[in-house]
């Protein structure tokens, strides 16, 4: 047979569904081709034979490599303002009480973090933060409220999966503030308080109710943090003074203050909503490096659901992209990673125990005490606290009270209650906390 024959042969084979043609033996520069049943049979093998390589780790050891991948143990923290949107991309899409960020969960992975880096990153418009959820109860307190940090370009994705906007009803002048926003698009504080007609502290009040309930959000992260400071301890306006100690933020520094976009009810269309779950299985996979059904209990209950997940992370496998197989011992069901993390947890598995301490808000992703561990579970809330060593929870702080999970000599104790009540809050925000 002529190989012009075979080539044509060929083709219809691969028009038909019957083979494949590709590249399929290392170094080879010509295209092969091969039967697609034995193809799939090869990849089957192959995928096989990279699961049985991986030995899973115990959940103290895969915790003390969520430290070191999280950033939050002295070795592994960053440096500079650099460092936030790298931070912001393993924390993407995690909610937490909006108090918390600056006063814990930044700081916990940042050295000497500034508030002025996130501002800058916000105001340059790489950054953004947003309550994603919606239909909070009118006068619901601003510092409690779910917030997330997230580049601005993703933020079609997560409206995406939460939803519309809120059906709740504003007071009287959060709705006077709204309706300025909506004619007159994105304004600064003065503007608004201008157009609305309002006081500076009714407006204030008004973006405060707003904020919790998801519609609106500021040019910068100093607009919600001017919110979460006290009107006499902020810095006045026009110039004047007060008498008691103040701090350096006030509405001024916020930017332009306008509405959070999302899509209308019922139409997001079903590849946007599929590439939506898409960038949250990756966003997932990014932050812990390792994910499987239990470790995602404190995650977001607006997320796609694990089975959609599963989806996304068999088709990356497929494509070589991530691994598959028993990472973590203990836990059933379907484990994947990616591939710098399985690297990672061998060395981790090798790595002596050091006795080293590390505290956590109980607001921090961190706080998987009852999930990964035997025992209860602590509160994800800001002043709760929560001391960790050698993957292991040994005490936390709830209620005021510090309880001791495990047993201590009396040199080891001090120095784990001294540890576990030391915020990780720089002096300009300790007392946002």
């Amino acid at each position: 047979m002529e190989p012009d024959d075979i080539g044509a042969a060929l083709a219809t084979l691969e028009v038909e569904g019957s083979a494949l043609r590709g590249r399929f033996t290392p170094g080879s520069n010509a295209d092969e081709w091969c039967d697609r049943r034995l193809l799939a049979r090869i990849h089957h093998y192959t995928v096989r034979r990279l699961r049985a390589e991986i030995k899973p780790v115990a959940a103290r050891d895969f915790l003390r490599f969520l430290f070191d991948w999280q950033r939050v143990t002295d070795e592994a923290r960053l440096e500079g303002p650099d460092a936030i949107p790298a931070i912001v991309a393993l924390l993407e899409g995690f909610e937490a009480p909006a108090s918390a960020w600056e006063t814990e969960i930044l700081p916990a992975r940042i050295t000497g973090y500034e508030p002025t880096w996130l501002d800058d990153m916000c105001l340059a418009g790489r950054l953004g933060w947003a309550r994603l959820t919606t239909g909070a109860k009118v006068g619901s307190p601003v510092r409690t409220t779910p917030i997330t940090l997230l580049a601005r370009r993703h933020v079609a994705f997560w409206t995406a999966l939460t939803g519309s906007a809120s059906s709740a009803q504003p007071s009287g002048r959060a709705q006077a503030v709204l309706d300025c926003l909506r004619a007159q698009g994105a304004l600064f504080f003065e503007e608004l308080a201008e157009a609305s007609g309002l006081l500076r502290p009714q407006v204030e009040e008004a973006l405060g109710e707003l904020v919790s309930q998801g519609m609106v959000t500021s040019d910068s992260f100093g607009g919600l943090r001017a919110l979460l400071v006290p009107s006499d301890r902020r810095r006045p306006f026009a110039g004047g003074t007060r008498r008691r100690r103040i701090m350096s933020f006030g509405m001024e520094d916020a930017g332009r203050w306008g509405l959070m976009r999302r899509p209308a009810r019922d139409t997001a269309e079903p590849q946007a909503k599929g590439a939506a779950t898409e960038h949250a299985a990756r966003t997932l996979l990014r932050r812990y490096g390792v994910v499987f059904w239990r470790l995602l209990a404190r995650e977001a209950e607006w997320l796609p659901p694990w089975r959609d997940l599963l989806r996304v992370y068999r088709r990356l496998e497929a494509r070589g992209e991530i691994r598959g197989g028993r990472f973590v011992a203990g836990f059933s069901g379907e484990q994947y990673a990616l591939p710098d993390a399985v690297g990672m947890l061998r060395e981790v598995r090798r790595r002596p125990h050091s006795g080293e301490f590390v505290s956590l808000s109980g607001a921090d992703p961190m706080n998987l005490a009852g999930i990964l561990t035997p025992g209860p579970k602590l509160a994800a809330l800001t002043g709760n606290r929560l001391l960790f060593c050698d993957g292991l929870p040994v005490a936390w702080l709830a209620g005021g009270e510090v309880q001791f999970l495990a047993t201590l000599d009396a040199a080891t104790e001090w120095q784990a209650r001294k540890t576990l009540l030391r915020s990780a809050a720089p002096a300009p925000l300790a007392d946002l906390a």
